[in-house]
């Protein structure tokens, strides 16, 4: 490990996209920056590691579409090698009657697509997707600022000052004066913010396949049914975002998603941000109310004017804190946030592809580019649901597959593939005394076979996997709970409500301490809005 230096003017915790991103914002105005990764790679979860000789896999995360483009731009990420890699068409969904669904970026092809089930939806998905991308171009500035805190909590939790008061309130003004554009569609858009996926699709559409696939991706990540409140919002997620080329359009990192981190990297090393691995962070240090820098886990302590968090609440404010530096309202609100998890990833090596029976192909074919959706019906998703809240893995579980050597040829050795599996539900907490230790390789095992279901050569064509449960997720990429998002992405945990309400400015009760990552608004998935966001504030503090 390179040893940092004894001070700076921030240190970041994590190397995590969002930690970099606010690293190199922060250098870009003349701060001297420090960023400490515990693991020996950096992204956090946008990373490509190579797990067996030849295959660079990206463990984590695996497609990236939110990604804001003012961050590639001022960072200059495409000049520092970031190549992202369009899929067209870009979902496939594979039916065990013969018949299969393909959707993309092309009208005339979804239109003949679904007109094989419904011509009724196939003429109204576009109006529905009209609807989607109307309320997400409303939504999507809200992304690229800090939420406002215009909730009236009690002195007890903040004393917000004048200044602060009227750039919020001027925030809340335009963003009502923004939702006025919706004009009829308001109900509808606050129904897609707050509402269950299911009855919204069942109000759109009669084709089962087709719901199940919108479905699907309403709650990958969540533990959530499609009919409870608030899995309406990530339907939304798969409009937004341009990273790809063009609104909606989620691509490849070629390389894998660690050449995010390493343009990333490159641009903080331009900027002469110094960015140390194998640096465990084991405790912020407060003085008199305010953050004054880190100590390492191996006694080495670094001095800084600000600390930022890439970790999330839980890691940051109860791990790293000690929670009586808080006063009790916040201390309480941030133990009560929600860290339910129910995501499993599995990593394949393939000597080829799948040959599903639906479209039979021993090549590369169009079925392969795009979200594979393993699950036919919504019952199929209901019903894996059910059996995660008892606390048992599900018995047939909810597939997202993605192969990226179908576009991306220098990530595995001539002729082979990767593919990324990822699954609904595998709840972090099981019943009975069962343990993700004891049962992970026989929950795969139950994947392999569901998958196979559709594509019988898949357990033949194996040659390595990884199987990451809820429980690895937390221990290798400090996760709490296993949550992707770094704290669920309910309604009551988002916005101006993240991480907590009256501290959605990436602040805290301790002077000099912020959170940059996921934790704080937006939210979760490969944006970099966190990242920005807090360097934005850091800066306006400095």
């Amino acid at each position: 490990m390179t040893k940092p230096k004894s001070n700076y003017d921030c240190v970041i915790i994590g190397a995590g996209h969002n930690g970099l991103v606010t690293a190199a914002y922060l250098a870009q105005k003349g701060k001297s920056v420090c960023v400490l990764e515990r693991r020996s790679v950096i992204g956090g979860c946008s990373v490509t590691e190579e797990l067996w000789p030849g295959y660079k896999v990206s463990t984590a995360s695996y497609v990236i579409s939110l990604f804001l483009p003012e961050i590639i731009r001022d960072l200059k990420l495409k000049e520092n090698g970031l190549s992202i890699l369009p899929r067209n068409p870009s979902s496939f969904t594979p039916m065990k009657d013969g018949r299969h669904l393909l959707l993309g970026p092309d009208q005339k092809s979804n239109h003949d697509q679904i007109s094989k089930f419904s011509k009724k939806d196939a003429d109204a998905f576009p109006k529905y997707e009209s609807l989607l991308e109307k309320v997400a171009a409303v939504l999507e500035p809200t992304l690229s600022q800090t939420a406002p805190d215009i909730l009236p909590v009690s002195k007890g939790m903040r004393k917000i000052g004048m200044m602060k008061w009227l750039r919020d309130g001027r925030k809340a003004w335009n963003m009502q004066s923004t939702l006025k554009s919706l004009g009829d569609s308001l109900p509808e858009a606050m129904e897609l913010l707050t509402g269950a996926a299911r009855p919204i699709l069942e109000r759109w559409f009669e084709t089962e396949v087709l719901k199940a696939t919108l479905a699907t991706d309403a709650v990958i990540g969540a533990f959530s049914s499609i009919s409870s409140p608030g899995t309406a919002y990530v339907l939304l997620h798969h409009v937004m975002g341009e990273a790809g080329g063009a609104r909606g359009v989620w691509g490849y990192v070629q390389g894998g998603m660690g050449g995010l981190a390493d343009a990333l990297a490159k641009t903080c090393d331009q900027l002469n941000v110094d960015i140390i691995t194998e640096a465990d962070v084991s405790e912020i240090v407060i003085d008199n109310g305010k953050a004054v820098g880190v100590k390492l886990a191996d006694g080495t302590s670094v001095d800084a004017k600000v600390v930022a968090s890439n970790a999330d609440a839980h890691v940051t404010f109860e791990k790293l804190v000690d929670p009586s530096h808080f006063p009790p309202e916040f201390a309480k609100a941030i133990s009560n946030i929600d860290y339910s998890s129910a995501s499993a990833k599995i990593n394949i090596a393939l000597s080829e592809p799948p040959n599903f029976t639906c479209l039979p192909s021993t090549e590369i074919g169009p079925q392969h580019r795009g979200t594979i959706h393993i699950g036919e019906t919504l019952e199929t998703v209901e019903r894996g649901y059910d059996d995660a809240k008892y606390g048992n893995p599900s018995q047939t579980p909810i597939l997202e597959l993605t192969l990226p050597t179908s576009v991306d040829k220098t990530i595995a050795p001539e002729g082979k593939h990767i593919m990324s599996m990822f699954v609904q539900y595998a709840p972090y907490k099981l019943s009975e005394g069962k343990k993700w230790d004891d049962i992970k390789e026989s929950f795969a095992d139950r994947c392999i076979e569901v998958l196979a279901e559709y594509a019988p050569n898949v357990p033949n064509a194996i040659e390595h996997r990884q199987v990451l449960s809820p429980l690895d997720i937390e221990r290798v990429y400090g996760l709490t709970g296993g949550n992707i998002m770094q704290g669920a992405m309910n309604f009551n945990q988002l916005f101006l409500m993240r991480p907590v309400p009256g501290w959605a400015d990436h602040r805290c009760p301790i002077n000099g301490l912020y959170l940059c990552g996921a934790a704080s608004h937006p939210g979760g998935g490969v944006m970099g809005a966190c990242g920005r966001n807090a360097a934005l504030e850091i800066l306006r503090d400095f």
